[in-house]
């Protein structure tokens, strides 16, 4: 009985790890954004049905760095390094609103179609919006759903546009929100987020990611 339960146990990590694999794949490959919608396709593409099999994002996070690292390489590299360097432009561009980088720019994923992601905060969400029609930048607005804990959630403010040949991604959180990170969409837990120092410090060291900074104030 304990024998077959163990062997039970390693099928299902077995499954868990081809499904993340398959999953980053199809991020990588495919253009997909979504942890979940990733998973699930791997899931019927590779026929496994059981929700124990299913892999957590993070696992999938993983296994995307790694099939960056394996098959994409100095590209992906280069890819991560442009938006960076942006996202310092931009950071200082944005200064007063005491910004932070998110998103896979920051956690080393990001590949030469992802934007560059942005928190910034003011309780005045016009203020933002204002920000850009004085400096000529014509921006797409939209609305995020945010999870500030969990219990709470907001309809965020978010602008996009175009700057450097890069797509760039704001979204506009109370100023409250420094104080504790919203939390990730990957494992609801309070995100990954980088000030102008943090990011200046990944540049220096060269960091692609594995070690990105703690949830920040």
């Amino acid at each position: 009985m304990h024998r077959a339960r163990q062997h039970a146990q390693v099928r299902t990590r077995e499954r868990r790890q081809r499904l993340a694999h398959e999953a980053a794949r199809l991020m990588a490959e495919g253009g997909i954004r979504d942890y979940h919608q990733a998973k699930l396709k791997a899931a019927v593409r590779l026929g496994i049905h059981d929700d124990a099999s299913l892999p957590r994002n993070r696992e999938i996070e993983d296994a995307l760095r790694e099939y960056q690292r394996i098959f994409l390489g100095p590209a992906q590299e280069d890819a991560l390094r442009q938006r960076r360097v942006a996202a310092m432009r931009a950071l200082e561009f944005f200064a007063a609103f005491q910004p932070r980088l998110v998103g896979p720019v920051l956690e080393g994923t990001a590949d030469d179609s992802s934007p560059v992601q942005l928190h910034l905060h003011a309780d005045d969400p016009e203020a933002v919006a204002r920000f850009l029609d004085e400096h000529g930048i014509p921006a797409l607005s939209r609305q995020r759903r945010v999870r500030l804990d969990r219990e709470r959630a907001i309809d965020a403010p978010a602008w996009l546009f175009g700057a450097e040949e890069l797509a760039f991604d704001l979204a506009v959180l109370p100023a409250a929100t420094l104080r504790q990170a919203p939390l990730s969409d990957i494992d609801q837990r309070p995100m990954r987020r980088a000030s102008l120092p943090q990011l200046r410090r990944l540049l220096e060291e060269g960091t692609s990611g594995s070690t990105t900074p703690a949830p920040s104030s």
